[in-house]
């Protein structure tokens, strides 16, 4: 006898959409999706800092099963990519499932029952059987810890909660963090600003964009003749796989990458003094490779200063470096990233036996069974979970692959109503051994980033191509999880 199991996805972004598209598509039906935003789209609504676009080409940043032929250029702009999800949501009827303005602040799961009681922050509880947390790794700002940081008379934000009351022409703008975030925003408010101070910790590692407008007959062909979509779709799948062995498998292969980025510095950093500043002091591949033609240019520009100095305190009318200058500053933007490894927080997730996740955690960090499963927590499938990053690729590629496992194991849930399940210890133990084997001679233990959490461990980043991922994750096999069926059901 099949009964399906009632399902319950926490974020409305690419992974939570894409779960529930995933389910749909195979007549799993019986969910719903809680968003704490008034809004879906996840990174893709919050992030509307100037110049937002993505880095990974919109053939391959998008839905497989939902290609999109008239996007207007290959790295798409923030505005289209949120309207892309929209539209794909609104095509298949998911805003009527999905609950908006509600945040999810705990959830236990009754060992008794079986089932998931999930309370939000208006005080509803909401109970399932199956429960995918797909919250993401960015949705969460990082701010520094400097001293004086609240000192600060001037207008003061996060780029990722980018404060658009604030004009920015003719002020002096202090940017800290050289991230992916601010390498396109940098460019897009450089003209504008009277001055603009770089604190720049550690220089980025910056490829050329090869970007491009798409025109009328580029839409007419990727409409009317398929084959002409999917060979730039499968070409930049595998340009990103050979970038992802160059840095896990096969690093001789890095050296003509390096070169390329090498080469481009020197074309478009003439300043000898500033282009030893913003050349890379740590391995290529050890923080995310970014894309642009307009970042080094821009700092080359007579109103912008990059300064290498630590920063020692944020005072009332700026900035406070280690050598004791005083950078005076209007407005102070921080691109210093997401809270990325601290997975599923702020919410309490409660196991078998009352077991608390963020415990079961706190020792190394992060770890789940293929990166969906952590045992003693049964039902709990994570989307975008530990160790499914990518250094090289599409993350929409990924969560494909994990929504497709997820949904093998809602069917087999299907046929064995009040049963649970979670994986065995024996198995996440096993997985994780290999993963770290993997992981040990990676770029990403050579230098801090945002990939690796306080203890060292690398808790994000899954060490290889996206094809053995999708491998790994093809088949949900019983046979890796403890089954139990609930006393009173």
């Amino acid at each position: 006898m099949n009964r399906e199991p009632s399902i319950l996805i926490i974020g409305a972004g690419f992974a939570g959409l894409g779960m529930a598209l995933e389910l749909q598509r195979h007549g799993l039906t019986n969910f719903s999706i809680l968003e704490k935003a008034a809004d879906l789209g996840g990174v893709w609504r919050e992030n509307t800092y100037p110049g937002a676009a993505c880095d990974v080409p919109s053939p391959l940043y998008s839905w497989s099963f939902e290609p999109k032929t008239d996007w207007p250029r290959r790295f798409s702009h923030q505005a289209d990519i949120h309207e892309y999800m929209r539209g794909v949501a609104e095509k298949h009827g998911l805003p009527a499932k999905i609950e908006f303005g509600v945040e999810v602040t705990e959830a236990e799961f009754d060992e008794q029952s079986g089932i998931w009681r999930v309370r939000t922050s208006d005080g509803v509880t909401h109970i399932a059987d199956i429960l995918i947390p797909a919250v993401g790794q960015l949705s969460r700002p990082a701010m520094p810890n400097l001293p004086g940081i609240d000192s600060f008379t001037g207008a003061a934000f996060h780029s990722a909660e980018w404060d658009h009351s604030v004009d920015l022409t003719g002020k002096r703008v202090a940017c800290i963090g050289t991230g992916a975030s601010a390498i396109q925003y940098i460019p897009a408010i450089q003209p504008k600003v009277a001055q603009l101070t770089l604190f720049q910790r550690s220089a980025a590692w910056v490829l050329p964009k090869f970007d491009t407008e798409y025109s009328a007959l580029h839409k007419a062909m990727f409409k009317h003749v398929p084959i002409t979509r999917l060979a730039e779709r499968f070409a930049i799948w595998g340009l990103f796989e050979v970038l992802a062995l160059a840095l896990t498998d096969i690093p001789a292969m890095k050296t003509p990458v390096v070169a390329l980025a090498d080469r481009h510095r020197r074309a478009q950093v003439p300043d000898p003094v500033l282009r030893d500043k913003l050349t890379p002091d740590y391995a290529a591949g050890c923080k995310r490779g970014l894309f642009s033609n307009e970042y080094l240019p821009a700092l080359g520009q007579p109103n912008v200063q990059v300064e290498t100095t630590a920063i020692e305190a944020v005072t009332p009318t700026g900035i406070r470096t280690a050598d004791g200058v005083e950078h005076p500053v209007d407005v102070i933007i921080y691109g210093t990233g997401f809270k990325g490894t601290e997975f599923l927080a702020p919410m309490h997730i409660y196991g078998l036996n009352g077991r608390k996740l963020a415990d079961e955690w706190s020792a190394e960090g992060a770890r789940a069974y293929l990166g969906m499963s952590v045992p003693g927590f049964p039902n709990l499938f994570m989307m975008y979970g530990p160790n499914t990053n990518v250094g090289s690729g599409s993350i929409i590629y990924m969560l494909e692959s994990q929504a497709r496992y997820i949904r093998q194991v809602a069917e087999y849930l299907a046929a064995r109503p009040g049963w649970f399940l979670a994986a065995k210890p024996e198995v996440e133990q096993d997985w994780d051994d290999w993963l770290q084997r993997r992981l040990k001679d990676t770029p990403w233990n050579f230098c801090s980033s945002w990939y690796r959490n306080a203890s060292g461990r690398i808790t994000n980043n899954w060490p290889g191509a996206t094809a053995l991922f999708r491998w790994k994750t093809s088949t949900f096999k019983p046979s890796d999880y403890d089954e139990e069926r609930a006393a009173a059901r």
